[in-house]
């Protein structure tokens, strides 16, 4: 957001108030660093000099400007609060968060499959409605039927007879036999 030159009482932008000269119409400062945000550039001059940040701004295309002028006060700022590292320090540090919480979720999803395993219900209702469980030879009971003359041995999975046994959401909180747990 652009301002002019100077507000309604022609005061000077912070930047020509820091430098202590007197703030021209054209002032190439005046629309990225309004008089009530002082510290604005007084950081940016600190960490990379008044005539660095004229350079800076004179190539850059006007509608290019107060992005590039934003990411200057915030680098100099963070620069400021942590003079070795500056805003690459925050970084890393949200980036140590992010792996820390993603090996925390990663565990807790590891503990939800133990469960899930454990106690024949699903760990996840998303999974278990998107994607058909494989069947484990453990899940198996033979089941005998005549046919014929000969017995005939055929797998059947365990629960309640049908191909889903309990992995079913509505029965979810049931026991094999059909009760609640």
């Amino acid at each position: 957001m652009a301002s002019s030159s100077t507000n309604t009482y022609n005061s000077p932008c912070a930047a020509c108030k820091f430098l202590r000269r007197k703030c021209m119409p054209g002032c190439i400062f005046a629309p990225y660093f309004p008089p009530e945000e002082p510290h604005k550039f007084a950081n940016v001059h600190k960490i990379f000099g008044a005539s660095n940040v004229t350079k800076l701004l004179n190539e850059l295309l006007p509608h290019q400007r107060e992005d590039a002028v934003n990411s200057l006060a915030y680098e100099a700022e963070a620069r400021v609060r942590d003079p070795v590292y500056g805003c690459v320090g925050a970084i890393s540090y949200l980036q140590r968060q992010v792996h820390k919480l993603q090996k925390e979720l990663d565990a807790a999803n590891a503990d939800l499959v133990h469960y899930g395993l454990s106690t024949s219900a699903p760990g996840n209702l998303v999974d278990l409605v998107c994607q058909p469980q494989p069947l484990q030879l453990q899940q198996l009971n033979p089941v005998y039927r005549l046919s014929g003359a000969s017995p005939v041995m055929t797998q059947q999975p365990r629960g309640t007879g049908g191909s889903y046994g309990t992995f079913l959401p509505w029965n979810i909180g049931h026991d094999q036999q059909g009760g609640n747990m």
